[in-house]
């Protein structure tokens, strides 16, 4: 127990020199276990020499200069996580509508319904948010924002992008479409799945032409036109909300007559149809702890989901069904509930690392450890995918983070009341 106590305060110590350079951007962190979420795999006793805020070398016995060390002493060092598809930063208060930006809402029922594809949640992205902190002492780094459908009756939500936690207002990498299919989207488009479908066509008839714009039936805006064929024919991603089997085979099997690029978000019964999303090679983004059937679309849930899927081929990652933005911090129980129910543990830190920076493009900027790469780190005191664990500290650009927030400020205050003068608000 005394070893194991020096070893923390030796670590901590080395931290805290590292807190102190905050704005430095070079630094060597020498002997860790490097999970490079990339084809090196995991690297032992290993050295990460960070330039420039870049990763400049890896390797053994690394001269790092004048650069601060730190010495891990085997601890995991992982990339910074991918915090899920969320409301991080356009939705602060869900009760308070001056603090909820990721919907457009417009009029209502089908009869005035709008498709704005052409909508950008990523404009409203408010990068000081109370809530970033709350996920980046978690060992997050970034996550990508969606726009959800919108009360008017389009089933398109509009366009999101992927956003860093190091106080950037502006997102990295192309831009992503969001649309909600199956039972989530029905009720936005006439009340069946068929409408779905005919509205979807329709709309590539619009884009296409055979439709004019100044038609009675029209339903998108020249900008909205614009913003579609960006994603018709090959174009940028489009992340479909589906959860019910023959809802993605019929998606599957759309997107290649379409020519579109999907990832699947949800899939609660993508299990089932498990082979196919493989072959097409299509990335899911699951919920390991969404195992009941919440409704009709999910009566094949189960907490088997993840590990069925990536066993058989699928690329998986994860994301919340419900509150993503207040529970961010819970993705890694999320990695790890998929591992204790048989994902492989490589797979399960990829789908919070490479493959969600490769479905949303930014795969050269995030979600692996790699020479040239941004050194955007976490390091760990133990396994990062068991929430027994805790990140220790978190570099953006090669920054360390302060390790702190909101939520780490009260637990502080309050734990050492009687140690500490408190306004006369809080004395007895």
């Amino acid at each position: 127990m005394k070893r194991l106590m020096m070893k923390q305060l030796a670590i901590g110590g080395a931290l805290a020199l590292a807190s102190t350079t905050v704005l430095a951007q070079d630094l060597l962190i020498r002997n860790a276990t490097v999970h490079t979420a990339t084809s090196q795999g995991t690297l032992q006793g290993t050295d990460v020499l960070v330039r420039n805020g870049r990763i400049s070398a890896i390797g053994r016995g690394l001269n790092g200069g004048n650069a601060p060390v730190l010495d891990a002493q085997g601890k995991p060092l992982t990339p910074a996580l991918f915090a899920g598809i969320n409301d991080i930063g356009v939705e602060e208060v869900s009760g308070e509508s001056a603090t909820v930006d990721h919907r457009l809402s417009l009029g209502s029922g089908n009869k005035d319904m709008q498709v704005r594809p052409e909508f950008d949640v990523t404009t409203a992205y408010n990068p000081e948010s109370v809530l970033i902190p709350v996920a980046r002492v978690e060992g997050f780094g970034w996550t990508m924002l969606a726009a959800s459908p919108n009360s008017g009756g389009s089933f398109i939500g509009g366009q999101g992008g992927a956003v860093r936690f190091d106080g950037s207002l502006d997102p990295i990498g192309p831009k992503v479409l969001f649309i909600a299919l199956g039972g989530d989207g029905a009720n936005l488009t006439g009340g069946s799945r068929a409408g779905q479908w005919m509205i979807l066509d329709q709309l590539i008839d619009e884009v296409r032409g055979r439709i004019p714009q100044d038609s009675q039936f029209a339903l998108l805006t020249p900008a909205g036109r614009a913003t579609l064929a960006k994603y018709f024919g090959g174009g940028g991603r489009v992340a479909v909300g589906v959860h019910r089997a023959s809802d993605i085979r019929r998606v599957l099997r759309w997107a290649k007559a379409r020519n579109v690029r999907i990832a699947l978000v949800g899939a609660s019964e993508g299990w089932k149809v498990a082979d196919g999303i493989a072959a097409a090679k299509v990335p899911v983004f699951v919920d390991t702890l969404a195992n009941l059937p919440g409704d009709f679309d999910q009566i094949g849930a189960t907490l088997e989901n993840a590990a069925r899927m990536s066993n058989a081929g699928v690329d998986v990652a994860f994301t919340l069904s419900d509150s993503g933005s207040h529970y961010a911090r819970k993705m890694r129980q999320v990695a790890g509930n998929a591992v204790s129910y048989g994902m492989p543990w490589e797979a399960a830190l990829a789908g919070l690392t490479r493959v969600p920076a490769q479905t949303f493009g930014v795969g050269d900027e995030v979600g692996g450890i790699a020479v040239g790469r941004r050194a955007d780190l976490a390091l760990w005191t133990g396994d990062p995918l068991d929430v027994a664990h805790t990140a220790t500290q978190v570099w953006m650009g090669g920054r360390a983070t302060p390790m702190k927030s909101r939520q780490t400020e009260l637990r502080d205050r309050y734990l050492h009341r009687n140690e500490t003068a408190l306004p006369p608000a809080y004395s007895r």
